[in-house]
């Protein structure tokens, strides 16, 4: 028996199978493809979320209050204050830019040097030499003033925390009140966060002193922690 092969019709065949098979092995390239595309992807998602952020800094800018004049520098309230934020495994690092004898002249004078790096949040702790020393509080003001805008300038999304100082009625009682009075002033011109007294339920009282009556102990840098703790974990995130 004889077969008729309709060869035009086979080599429809043959080549409708060979379509079949090319899209097909195309599909599953593609799949492939998509597939490393995706874990590549989710590895570098990953990767991401295991470098931990950088921390964000706080700067206390002072005088011998800050730098923790007379104790050891981890006794000082701005190192407690890092503790704080270590124990609470908060994304911020403490710097201490204390400066023994510092004046908002000084202050003034350095700041541009000391904000290489932006900031996070800056506590201006400076003016008590000023008042001790009865400089012209119109001069303590525009240095003050001169500090924060420096801060704005450089580090605009900053929080300005303001340490409130109070002095003893030596220059004369209008004095002690102006200078006391300043420091609300400059916080609300410049919204920023007010520490009313820093030496709050510290100054004045001799056990929390030094013999010298104007720094405190290390049981008094406790204290002005606490203090100053209270003001700005609410500002922390």
């Amino acid at each position: 028996m004889k077969f008729c092969v309709n060869t035009k019709s086979l080599h429809s065949v043959i080549n409708g199978l060979l379509l079949v098979l090319t899209v097909w092995g195309c599909g599953s390239s593609d799949t492939k493809t998509n597939d490393s595309a995706t874990n590549a992807s989710a590895q570098q998602a990953k990767a991401k979320s295991d470098v931990p952020a950088k921390k964000q800094t706080i700067l206390f800018y002072g005088n011998s209050l800050t730098a923790g004049y007379g104790v050891e520098p981890s006794q000082a309230f701005p190192a407690l204050i890092g503790k704080k934020i270590d124990s609470l495994s908060l994304n911020y690092t403490v710097v201490n830019a204390g400066l023994s004898g510092e004046t908002t002249a000084g202050g003034k004078s350095r700041i541009g040097w000391v904000l290489r790096q932006p900031v996070a949040v800056f506590v201006l702790e400076l003016g008590g030499n000023d008042g001790l020393r009865g400089l012209p509080l119109a001069d303590t003001r525009k240095n003050l003033q001169a500090i924060m805008d420096t801060v704005r300038l450089k580090s605009p999304q900053a929080t300005i925390v303001l340490a409130g100082m109070q002095i003893p009625p030596n220059m004369g009682t209008s004095y002690a009140k102006e200078f006391r009075g300043l420091y609300k002033e400059l916080a609300d011109r410049n919204k920023a966060v007010l520490i009313p007294f820093l030496l709050e339920n510290v100054g004045g009282i001799p056990k929390l002193n030094q013999p010298d009556g104007i720094h405190p102990t290390p049981a008094g840098h406790k204290i002005v922690a606490n203090t100053v703790w209270g003001i700005i974990q609410p500002i922390l995130k």
